[in-house]
């Protein structure tokens, strides 16, 4: 034998070593990937099938198992692929067919939607709600409508609410006019009779979208007063020509909302997504996008390091500054709760 045959071996056993990971590390990769869409398309056929609560189990027990059987029997991943696409095509389809509706038995509270009318830099806004509560369950409904001269728009501020996870809040904005009123808004799940919020189900189109506009003694009372959450209240450094602008485009989602209704979903289309979203249209369209937009229960964070809100003193101060509970809770007479909150 040459000399030379035995060191040049070791390398081209090497290669094919490494070629073999890096096909088994690709292969259990795809594997993995084929596995989450199956699950993806099972939990579809749970949630979404429109058939009666034992077929759609059935069929979502069918596809994990047909996924499963094509990834261990198939012999080339040609056909695993191939298996996996239909699987997930056959998700897609089904998550897609599903509608959108306003005709739907809704809860009380939900039952009316807002919209505006617009003449010049007056705004009518029918159907703010005005719900009077005993108990977080026990309300009486009311709405009425009101109109409001843009030009003497003042600012807008944040509200937020937790009640759970640190991680996790919910977000609302209040516009302020010089004689005192807030228009405020709230996204939320339009919910049926019979329904509650579940968070798995919001990423399935369970819910229809809901803009809620309302007075401050409905929307912040409920949750300092009544449902016990934590919530803060930011006075917003923006300019009140981009809170104009923002506000209007707000109206105008909502008012779309009647003709054109949309799905609620937790992840692109929630509380806090949906309004950095319509801001991002009119007011800060180059805003970078940051994870705490996502996990929402720390947005006050990329706010204070942006200068969105008060950045003068330590994050902690601000926040015990911001903590309305207590003010909330003192207040005894609803004309002058919105004064009251925002009194240190």
């Amino acid at each position: 034998m040459h000399p030379d045959a035995t060191p040049s071996a070791t390398p081209a056993r090497a290669t094919t070593t490494l070629g073999w990971w890096l096909r088994w590390i690709a292969g259990a990769v795809l594997a993995v990937v084929l596995l989450i869409l199956a699950a993806w398309s099972a939990l579809v056929m749970d949630f979404c099938l429109p058939a009666p609560s034992v077929v759609q189990q059935a069929a979502a027990l069918a596809v994990l198992v047909v996924a499963v059987v094509a990834l261990w029997r198939s012999r080339s991943w040609t056909r695993r692929v191939a298996w996996g696409g239909g699987v997930f095509a056959l998700g897609l389809a089904v998550f897609f067919a599903q509608a959108a509706s306003n005709d739907r038995t809704w809860t009380r509270d939900m039952a009316v939607l807002p919209w505006a009318e617009f003449n010049g830099d007056r705004v009518t806004i029918h159907n703010i709600r005005n719900c009077t509560y005993r108990s977080e369950t026990d309300y009486t409904v009311a709405h009425h409508d009101d109109t409001f001269d843009l030009s003497h728009m003042t600012g807008v501020d944040l509200f937020h609410v937790f009640w759970g996870s640190p991680n996790i809040a919910h977000t609302m904005l209040s516009f302020g006019f010089d004689d005192g009123r807030h228009v405020c808004l709230s996204v939320e799940t339009r919910r049926e009779q019979g329904e509650t919020y579940d968070a798995l189900r919001g990423f399935f189109r369970q819910y229809e979208l809901a803009y809620v506009l309302a007075d401050e003694t409905d929307l912040v009372k409920l949750r300092t007063n009544f449902r016990g959450e934590q919530v803060y209240l930011y006075p917003l450094a923006v300019p009140v020509e981009a809170a104009r602008a923002v506000f209007v485009q707000y109206l105008r989602a909502a008012t779309d909302l009647r003709e054109h209704p949309q799905w609620y979903n937790a992840l692109t289309d929630n509380c806090t997504t949906t309004l950095i979203g319509q801001s991002r249209r009119v007011a800060t369209p180059n805003a970078r996008f940051d994870w705490r937009w996502v996990v929402n229960g720390h947005l006050h964070e990329v706010m204070y390091e942006r200068g969105t809100i008060d950045n003068s003193i330590p994050l902690p101060d601000l926040r015990q500054r911001c903590y309305i509970n207590d003010r909330a809770r003192s207040v005894e007479d609803d004309a002058g709760f919105s004064r009251r909150i925002r009194t240190p």
